[in-house]
């Protein structure tokens, strides 16, 4: 699988190859700013009574409006006609990737709390990498180093997550004890006071949106291959998420008063919601998952938990513990070995590539010095 943009275009050389992988990392860290943003806003509208189905309806709505008026003028020569089975991929993908990831997703996190649904989200990255690993787009071979360091990489990433969640430890930064009670608790002092609620239940729930989230990422790979209009699959997911969700909605909340927004403050989360956790997010994600494949976009999510936590301790007042020190440092560790192991993968099959071409290859310098032989004709050269 194609890591970056060398597979993309041809040709563009080492040097062009660069700026799209930088401008991927950019991506993939501005989308966890603005899914960590999200956490605390959907906690905010539920805690000020918004229908757990009104919420996903509204929001893919106003995705929708953004990103439909793009994808009918910016991809009218790259959208393929639509077929059948083009319908049916999306309208399985939507409910995979919006229907039951969202539903599932806000069962959980009312009956847990942001920073927990955060942290299990770091799940994502194993399953997807075992979904990946088992349809065949993600090649793993343990006995080389690029396959190792990337089962060892995700398998840090999960255990950073769970050393956030579940260790606790002093106290490093944030402010007074005291003023704790005022904000969001701890996923443990959430579980303690909020004795209607099922914290096991609301667990299932999340362990549901993760898998949803991840067989999302994974199938959304081999559609857009076959249908590369990235914003028009966008859309079109974001098309039958809303009809599905109207559907459920039309059985589940006959309540008129439940589709009314009764002040500018739920208006402000459904937008946030709408603009920026569906509308930018699902394209900047879509983009990436066609550029850098599934996993690399799921190795990133464990980078999410950390940035709930700091925005916890800056803008609700939650105190930083020790556990979130440690567990960032396995993360970022974790998440280093991920990316190192797939560039490996990269160099290497481009060594391999040039091997059967007919090429001389310095081993240090696979892609920038490269001397042609001319030794089998060029009738071949596009399946390299």
């Amino acid at each position: 699988m194609a890591w970056g943009g060398d597979a993309r275009g041809g040709g563009g050389g080492h040097g062009a190859a660069v700026p799209e992988r930088a401008r991927l990392h950019v991506a993939m860290l501005a989308l966890q700013f603005g899914y960590a943003g999200f956490h605390v806003v959907s906690r905010l509208a539920l805690n000020m009574g918004v229908s757990k189905l009104v919420f996903p309806v509204y929001r893919n709505l106003i995705a929708l409006c953004l990103l439909a008026p793009f994808a009918y003028f910016l991809e009218k020569k790259d959208r393929p006609a639509m077929t059948p089975s083009f319908l049916i991929q999306f309208f399985l993908l939507a409910l995979c990737g919006i229907t039951a990831n969202q539903g599932f997703y806000l069962l959980g996190l009312d009956n847990t709390s942001p920073t927990f649904a955060s942290a299990i989200q770091n799940s994502v990255p194993a399953i997807t990498f075992a979904m990946a690993a088992a349809l065949g787009i993600e090649r793993v071979r343990i006995r080389r180093r690029d396959g190792l360091a990337k089962v060892s990489g995700t398998a840090l990433c999960v255990a950073g997550a769970t050393v956030i969640t579940l260790f606790k430890g002093p106290a490093i930064f944030g402010p007074p004890a005291l003023t704790n009670h005022h904000h969001s608790p701890s996923p443990a002092a959430a579980s303690g006071s909020a004795g209607e609620k099922s914290w096991a239940l609301g667990c299932v729930y999340l362990m549901g949106h993760c898998l949803s989230w991840s067989g999302w990422l994974v199938f959304q790979a081999p559609v857009l291959r076959r249908y590369p209009a990235r914003l028009s699959v966008t859309s079109y997911t974001c098309l039958f998420g809303l009809l599905q969700f109207l559907a459920i909605a039309a059985f589940f909340e006959r309540d008129a008063a439940a589709w009314e927004l009764g002040s500018g403050a739920e208006l402000l989360t459904i937008l946030y919601a709408g603009l920026v956790a569906s509308g930018v997010a699902f394209a900047v994600q879509t983009w990436c998952i066609d550029r850098g494949g599934p996993v690399f976009v799921a190795v990133y999510q464990p980078v999410q938990t950390l940035l709930v936590a700091v925005m916890a301790s800056v803008l609700l007042g939650e105190r930083f513990y020790l556990g979130g020190i440690i567990g960032a440092a396995l993360i970022i560790a974790g998440l280093y070995l991920v990316l190192w192991g797939k560039s490996e993968e990269r160099a290497l099959a481009a060594k391999e590539a040039a091997a059967a071409a007919g090429t001389i290859c310095d081993d240090e310098t696979v892609a920038a010095s490269c001397l042609k032989q001319p030794l089998l004709p060029p009738v071949n050269s596009e399946a390299v």
